[in-house]
């Protein structure tokens, strides 16, 4: 050391860069390794879980969606079970399993028609309402038909079907055609049609039981050409 000259000897008491020693600037870039995988943990993205599909309260509140048009009104006939895309081409109605379905082929029966969809925690409640009143009065000559509302997938749907036990007959409808045909408002929303397929009552929520079997009993108990309105 003895031969370095003043220079030397300055630049080996400051280190390798700077004031800093190899060991610090080896420290230094550890921690920045560090606290680079500590910033990628906590920005990655996190999977969502998978919806579940276990009822919610009932009392939630109900999913609003506008659809264009009048509403329709007690007393009317509905439209077919058949929209429009939005370009104008028909859209054939068939339910989850591939069978085709019309109100035309239900005329006879008190049809209950129920806008849903597996997002909506009102719907997802009245679920088993709608399951148990189907297995009550099918029998009698009622026929429950779901229509699910802005659902990625038939097979979405297909899985809701099983999950729930619905036996009653449901249509996906993807591209929304029905939901606009019948000018729906919110989901749920139902339409109870008489054996004559007049609509004589409309429900905008979910019902209970009890409310269910009232909207039906009178309807089932009628015989076809009672209704008190054939208008279009």
């Amino acid at each position: 050391m003895s031969g370095a000259s003043p220079a030397d000897r300055e630049r080996e008491r400051r280190g390798l860069v700077g004031p800093f020693t190899g060991r610090q600037i080896a420290f230094a870039a550890v921690a920045v390794a560090a606290a680079a995988a500590a910033l990628v943990v906590v920005t990655s993205p996190i999977a969502p879980p998978a919806p579940a599909l276990a009822p919610p309260d009932p009392q939630a509140t109900q999913y609003a969606i506008a659809s264009a048009g009048a509403a329709l009104q007690v007393g009317q006939r509905p439209p077919e079970l058949a929209g429009a895309d939005p370009a104008g081409s028909p859209v054939p109605t068939v339910t989850v399993g591939g069978a085709p379905l019309s109100l035309a082929g239900l005329r006879g029966k008190v049809v209950w028609v129920n806008f849903w969809a597996s997002w909506c925690p009102p719907c997802r409640a009245e679920t088993p309402v709608l399951r148990d009143l189907y297995a009550a009065h099918s029998a009698d000559g009622l026929e429950l038909v779901g229509v699910s509302v802005q659902e990625s997938s038939v097979e979405d749907v297909r899985r809701y079907v099983e999950t729930y036990g619905v036996a009653y007959p449901v249509v996906a409808d993807l591209t929304g055609a029905l939901f606009r045909e019948w000018r729906v408002y919110g989901l749920p929303t139902q339409f109870i049609l008489d054996r004559d397929g007049v609509i004589r009552a409309i429900v905008q929520g979910p019902v209970d039981a009890a409310t269910a079997e009232r909207l039906v009993a009178p309807l089932l108990a009628e015989a076809p050409g009672a209704s008190p309105s054939t208008g279009p």
